[in-house]
């Protein structure tokens, strides 16, 4: 059953298509450009641009952070993290913003988009290094900029996908935490988890049908691993956010195109039986005729800012597995 509509994150751009046009993975095939510059927002936005959220120089390693200036109560805000997407090869934080300004805008929530190293910069778990240490920098200033370190969500679409979905698993995993930064003290974890199309078990990945040979010596997976996927097992299975599934997971909305040429939709089938087997609250929508991205349906927007809502603002609302067309209704 689908929740009712609320209509206070859903202003502005189809986030949907924005994500589709910049956050495809075949950008595995470019070469990596420089980040976008800062884009605008509304005047009732409050944008602090590229901190350093790792004590470091590298470019890659900032966050960007959008503060509603007109809050809609007086306390601390939940946040809305989004990891940008690019076969780990490409894309950039700025990419999350058109997804972040309809929510922050609402006045309800914060919103932050986390860049990361990447394959070319560093291999794995470099990338997953970093959004710890980003989500354990948005703690550590919870304070400073009002905000709630209890609610924290995140959002990725593809590579960016993949990378959500292993901080919804491995929140108590150390080998994946990382030493960056100076809040070393502070949690990872994260409360709920929306995953559009990431890879979930490297192992797996190539067994079925897609335009990019997952298994070879030169795939995204293998740039990121640093080898093929079946040259180091035991690296690609820490690299799967399946592997490390436990009961205490964060909840989990997934959404995955039955027509998907580069992730294979059984991917998103697979995660979502593991996580139910161990008792996590999960719901995986399958876009029927779905590719990577690019999706037509307005009800798959309200379905994830309905998750949004009642995980951090305390909202009911049912979830469960549907498929939906790849059109509007």
């Amino acid at each position: 059953m689908l929740p009712r509509r609320r209509k206070s994150a859903q202003r502005g751009v189809s986030w949907c298509v924005i994500f589709a046009s910049v956050l495809i993975l075949w950008v595995a095939s470019r070469p990596c450009r420089g980040e976008a510059p800062p884009p605008r927002v509304p005047d009732s936005i409050q944008a602090h641009w590229d901190i350093p959220y790792a004590e470091t120089d590298h470019p890659r390693q900032r966050l960007d952070l959008l503060l509603p200036k007109d809050r809609s109560a007086d306390k601390p805000l939940p946040v809305i993290v989004a990891v940008h997407g690019g076969a780990w090869l490409g894309g950039d934080k700025r990419s999350g913003i058109g997804f972040l300004v309809p929510f922050v805008a609402s006045g309800k929530y914060a919103g932050a988009s986390i860049g990361y190293r990447l394959s070319q910069h560093a291999i794995w778990p470099a990338q997953i290094h970093d959004c710890k240490a980003a989500l354990r920098w948005l703690r550590g200033n919870a304070e400073t900029y009002h905000l709630d370190p209890d609610r924290i969500g995140v959002i990725g679409f593809s590579a960016g996908g993949h990378l959500v979905a292993m901080l919804g698993t491995s929140g108590d995993v150390k080998e994946l935490e990382g030493e960056l930064g100076k809040f070393t003290d502070q949690s990872s974890r994260v409360t709920c988890v929306v995953d559009f199309f990431g890879p979930t078990n490297f192992l797996t990945i190539g067994d079925h049908p897609s335009e990019i040979p997952h298994y070879a010596a030169d795939s995204p997976e293998a740039r990121l691993l640093g080898s093929a996927i079946k040259d180091d097992e035991a690296k690609a299975r820490q690299a799967s956010p399946i592997t490390f599934v436990t009961p205490d997971d964060a909840p989990f909305l997934i959404v995955h195109g039955t027509n998907d040429p580069l992730v294979p939709h059984p991917q998103s089938v697979e995660f979502r039986d593991a996580l139910r087997k161990a008792g996590v609250p999960v719901a995986l929508i399958t876009v029927e005729d779905g590719s990577h991205g690019g999706f037509r349906n307005p009800l798959i927007e309200r379905q994830v800012a309905d998750f949004f809502a009642a995980h951090l603002l305390g909202e009911k609302a049912d979830f469960e597995d549907r498929t939906v067309p790849n059109t509007a209704p």
